[in-house]
């Protein structure tokens, strides 16, 4: 008998984003904190879907270094947050998308 080859799939998990400046704000915190994953951007005008194979997170500390100022977490994010894929973990110092 042969050896069965077995394979996990990556299940993409992330924000869709209001299709505004602040998309494009959370989009750059997102490559920054995940620099070493995958990570797809599909921009449809009125929103942008972010997708990560597996796991995604966004710090507040990233998103104040590219934004330039204090950012609410929880609150201004959600504000910008038109749907996601997978689940989600919201905290104070970072917001988590995992399978």
């Amino acid at each position: 008998m042969g050896e069965q080859e077995t394979s996990v799939k990556a299940i993409k998990v992330g924000p869709v984003l209001r299709g505004n400046e602040m998309a494009d704000v959370i989009i750059q915190a997102i490559e920054i904190d995940n620099a070493e994953r995958k990570i797809e951007i599909k921009d449809r005008g009125g929103y942008v879907r972010v997708m990560v194979e597996n796991y995604c997170v966004i710090t507040k500390q990233t998103v104040e270094e590219v934004l330039g100022r204090e950012f609410r977490m929880p609150g201004e994010f959600e504000v910008n947050l038109a749907s996601f894929t997978g689940k989600i973990n919201n905290g104070t110092d970072k917001i988590e998308f995992f399978v």
